[in-house]
């Protein structure tokens, strides 16, 4: 009896694969698995799920498990080699690929993914092998004061300072496709960045009367859903400012429309538009998931590194009316962290987060629903239970903590007893997630108001068109 009850809570679960919900997917596999766990497919259909809620520890576990029941089982290395690779884990990577080209001569994707995963290997030893500790900046050399923008150039004119006007026209140039001049874009990156680098790790901001303040999760290069925010909501002015909280860039197939718009908006009110760090804002997984791909394809290599530059500039954190710590990821490995731990961090002697230490927390961890702390579900960083958020509130005065980095299929979610905040901005995550997207509204009164919207549609471009070596079709998208 058990037996048929699993298996029928197996077919729900590929049902709600089917439709796209992930989280109801995993949640009825899990109870096929709770039922019977002898049966391989079980854990590979959950291990899949898991690849597209981006739970990649979760993902390597259940192939893992797989493949002791079955060590023929192709499917279960090769969901383990995309799970691998995608966390940059490329070593692990090549050994499962290397099993499934070996049991599936035939199979030309995972061939393909095989050679692409030893390049990566030999492109980071090339790369480490090469790293300077303070390499010069991009900028050198760029004589911006003599670069001539075209007569034919048909665009508004930018000069020393960024106006309304033609943040206008860049917002009417990318939904047509059109680019801006490279002279500008090199112009908004060099200003933007030294204007969040003289920011403190951590920004501290308050909402005024007649104010307010909206924050928004991860937009990850959608930048049609992007301007649905701002329709719905409101451009931002003098008096309705913005804090968009990390990862605007990768995956989606518009990251430099973005990350340009956001930095213009910066560089016009830079007290009234705020920008964290996400754990996109970093090269190794720019090299990965499309940003630099899509800056040399639409700009150069330079533009690339600018950008780089000015994403290891930026704060980690701000704090809004001394109630709500916002940042990417979550919370740390040690309960004595403190607000003042993260003022005294100095960001810019370490460029990229690395594999521990605060950096890396506050960009990469997750809420868990068990008390305590746990191994990350990402396979980077770790999770935190209700209680550290409690602790860590009461201990600094917060409200809550409001974060990230992970879909929701509502747009947002309220937990640890309403502590622990989680928005999420890009609505139909990758064209292949049918979750909304969300933003916050916080004015003076400092209560949260959350709104949620819907995907609009966009050219007919794919999310990840720019990725490395064909990440796209192995993540399934």
């Amino acid at each position: 009896m058990a037996v048929e009850e699993a298996v029928a809570m197996k077919n729900k679960g590929n049902e709600a694969f089917k439709n796209k919900d992930w989280p109801a997917a995993i949640d009825f596999y899990t109870k096929a698995i709770e039922l019977d766990d002898t049966q391989v497919s079980f854990y590979s259909n959950r291990a899949q799920a898991n690849i597209k809620l981006e739970a990649y520890g979760y993902a390597i576990a259940d192939a893992t498990k797989a493949i002791e029941i079955d060590p023929e089982f192709v499917k279960a290395y090769y969901r383990r080699a995309v799970a691998n690779t995608a966390i940059l884990k490329h070593s692990d990577a090549i050994h499962d690929w290397k099993i499934v080209v070996r049991k599936n001569p035939a199979d030309k994707v995972a061939k393909a993914q095989y050679e692409a995963c030893q390049k990566l290997v030999k492109r980071a030893a090339f790369l480490k092998a090469i790293e300077i500790a303070d390499p010069p900046s991009a900028a050198e050399g760029l004589d911006l004061e003599n670069m001539v923008v075209e007569e034919a150039y048909d665009g508004v004119r930018l000069k020393d300072e960024m106006t309304q006007e033609f943040i206008d026209d860049m917002i009417e140039r990318f939904k047509n496709g059109k680019k801006i001049h490279k002279k500008y874009v090199y112009q908004i990156i060099l200003a933007v960045k030294d204007i969040v680098y003289n920011e403190p790790t951590m920004v501290e901001t308050t909402v005024k009367p007649d104010q307010k303040l909206t924050v928004c999760g991860d937009t990850h290069g959608q930048y049609f859903d992007l301007l649905e925010i701002f329709r719905l909501n409101g451009l931002p002015t003098d008096t309705h400012a913005y804090l968009f909280n990390g990862d605007f860039v990768d995956r989606g197939s518009w990251s430099t429309e973005i990350a340009l718009l956001l930095y213009a908006y910066k560089w016009l009110r830079p007290d009234k538009f705020f920008l964290n760090r996400g754990n996109h804002e970093t090269d190794d997984m720019n090299r990965m998931y499309g940003f630099e791909g899509e800056c040399k394809a639409k700009y150069n290599e330079r533009v690339f590194k600018l950008f780089s530059e000015s994403f290891s500039a930026l704060p980690l954190a701000t704090l809004i009316g001394d109630k709500y710590l916002t940042l990417h990821g979550g919370l740390f490995s040690d309960d004595n962290t403190s607000l003042d731990d993260i003022r005294k961090l100095n960001r810019h002697n370490q460029r990229q987060p690395g594999q521990s230490g605060l950096m890396m927390e506050m960009l990469w961890t997750d809420p868990q629903t068990a008390p305590g702390r746990g191994p990350s579900k990402r396979g980077v960083g770790l999770q935190f239970g209700p209680d550290v958020t409690k602790r860590f509130c009461e201990k600094n005065g917060l409200d809550a903590i409001i974060r990230s980095h992970e879909v929701r299929m509502e747009g947002y979610e309220e937990e640890h007893d309403g502590k622990c905040i989680t928005v999420f901005s890009a609505p139909k995550y990758c064209d292949s997630t049918e979750n909304k997207g969300a933003y916050i509204n916080i004015e003076s009164d400092l209560k949260l108001q959350f709104h949620k919207f819907d995907a609009v549609p966009h050219p007919d471009i794919k999310p990840m068109a720019y990725a490395n070596n064909g990440m796209m079709s192995m993540m399934g998208m």
